[in-house]
């Protein structure tokens, strides 16, 4: 079974032959994160958002990552603008949990 070194080195290897991949930005982004590289991880589900627009579960994880690297401001921010793009979307449950979250910082 492969550690998350090596799911990172794959994730990232493939994502040199399809750059635009929203999944493999999210999949590292998740890596990162699980990785404690948690502003790193904020980078790449900032990726993930800007590929594909309906990918509301990337700012709920983005926060979260924020919120361990000791930048809370800007994980509410995270939340609030991935609440805003849920509702946008039409995505209830993402919206659901992101307001959920939200509502710990506030």
């Amino acid at each position: 079974m492969p550690n998350e070194s090596d799911r990172l080195a794959t994730l990232r290897k493939l994502l040199d032959a399809e750059p635009g991949d929203g999944f493999l930005l999210y999949g590292i982004a998740q890596e990162l994160h699980k990785l404690g590289r948690h502003d790193e991880a904020a980078g790449f589900y900032d990726r993930a958002i800007e590929v594909d627009p309906k990918e509301c579960y990337a700012f709920f994880h983005k926060a979260k990552a924020l919120e361990q690297a000791g930048r809370r401001d800007e994980a509410a921010a995270a939340l609030r603008a991935g609440l805003a793009r849920a509702r946008a979307v039409g995505d209830r449950k993402a919206a659901s949990e992101i307001e959920g979250y939200l509502d710990e910082f506030e």
